[in-house]
Parts: C-alpha cells; structure tokens; sequence
C-alpha cells in the first residue's frame, strides 16, 4: 500500500522507564525512553511508537512529561498508546508533542471513541493499536485482547479492524502476543490477513529478531516494520534493518 517501508522502532515505558519483556510478561528495564528515541531518530527512524503498556492496568493515564521530554528531543512523528480513554486525552497528547494516538482498550469498551477522535483531529492522527492472539474462539482464528494481552475479547481480529476503519482508524498497529518478545519473527499469516480486510496501513509488530524478519513482514502486506528490544539490545540498529530491505528489493527512506 505504501511506496516506501518505514521502519519504527517502539519504547514500551513502564513507571518512566523503557522496558521489554516476553509475551508482555516478565517485564525488564531498558533504560531511558528519551535517550533511548534520541538514538533511534540518529539511526534513521521513520517514526518512533510510544507505548505506555502499564496504564490500563494500573488505570491511569498516559505519562505527559516522558511523552514531552521524547518530542522535544525526536523530530519524526511520534506516536502515543497507552490509557487514551477520551478525545480530551487525544488533544493533551497532541498538544505535549505527539503526533499519532494510538487507542486499544478504551475503544473496545466504547466504540465510538474512534468516531469522535476522527472527527475531531482527523483518521491520520488515529492508530488503533491491536494486540492480537491466536485463538479458535473467533472466525478468523485471531481474537483481540486488552490490558497487554492479558485478557482475551469476544472480538474477531478481522473484524474489529474492518469496523475500527469504517469507524476512521487511519492506521493499523497490529501486534501478535504469541510472537511478541520470542525473536522467532513476524506472525505473517496475521498480517497477511489483516492486510486484506485493512484499506489503510498496516503496521507489524511482535516477533523480530533478526534483520532477516523484515523483508518477509513486508512481503505479507505490513506497511511499516516495528520492533523493540533488538533495537534495545543494541543486537541490531535501525540503519541494519534499512540495509537489509534494501537488499530485498524493498524502498526505505
């Protein structure tokens, strides 16, 4: 869908602090969320995802102060997740530096959330942010959960995209819990789903650990890559992952 892959890497921040853990569990410190950005837009970013993976659970909003320090110091678009319950929480985001808000549980509670964020700010400043397990449960084989993975839906993957859109989500973030923090790659038969029903962009998240992972995510229909601890861990750069679409034939800025 999109000429050119971007690559974004993702700041998990738990209590201030960027963390990584395995399935969403067993989270473990990565150090500063600002720094860590700062490094990430040196390489090369596209854009950096911010995802605050405690504030459902622990039900309180999004951390402001990390997300204003983070953009006064990243000149790419950010985008924000994490405890967006309202559009007012969308407007204070936007105005400390965000660019994208991206909604998952609140908008499974209430729907019309995304309708109001849309018409409010526009679809462009809209991700829905799934968080997607394997489950024999639902048509597709994929059910949506909440709370980071915690706690499974009655909602149909496929059709909860299709109907975020319609709604005016204008972009896709789609993580596999089952792949997520395991370094074994992409769930391609995910995003090659969620590309068929999805008229906007898709995001894949969940899986990489090696910069091998990326070109076959693309290949399945992911508009933009996204990984966390690889980049993290130093294991591999923005720049490698670049290199390595280049090498497949596939255009990165």
């Amino acid at each position: 869908m999109s000429v050119v892959t971007r690559v974004i890497p993702c700041l998990d921040v738990a209590a201030g602090r960027g963390v990584k853990g395995v399935n969403f569990e067993n989270l473990r410190e990565m150090g500063d969320p600002v720094e860590l950005a700062r490094r990430y837009f040196e390489q090369g970013a596209d854009e950096v995802t911010f995802l605050d993976v405690t504030a459902t659970v622990e039900e309180r909003g999004t951390m402001y102060d990390v997300v204003q320090r983070t953009a006064e110091e990243v000149f790419i678009p950010l985008t924000v997740g994490g405890g967006v319950r309202t559009d007012e929480d969308v407007a204070r985001l936007l105005g400390v530096g965000a660019d994208k808000v991206g909604v998952n549980s609140a908008a499974i509670r209430r729907p019309a959330l995304l309708n109001e964020i849309a018409d409010r700010f526009g679809a462009q400043v809209l991700v829905l942010s799934l968080d997607v397990k394997r489950s024999p449960r639902t048509p597709s084989g994929f059910v949506v959960t909440t709370h980071g993975g915690r706690q499974e839906t009655d909602l149909d993957a496929l059709a909860w995209a299709r109907e975020a859109i319609e709604r005016g989500a204008g972009e896709l973030l789609v993580n596999s819990i089952d792949a997520d923090g395991t370094k074994q790659g992409f769930d391609l038969e995910l995003v090659g789903l969620m590309r068929e029903v999805a008229t906007v962009p898709v995001i894949a998240s969940g899986g990489a650990g090696d910069v091998s992972h990326f070109a076959p995510a693309v290949r399945a229909g992911a508009d933009a890559v996204l990984a966390a601890s690889v980049f993290h861990s130093g294991q591999m750069t923005v720049g490698d992952v670049k290199s390595a679409l280049r090498t497949e034939g596939i255009p990165v800025r």
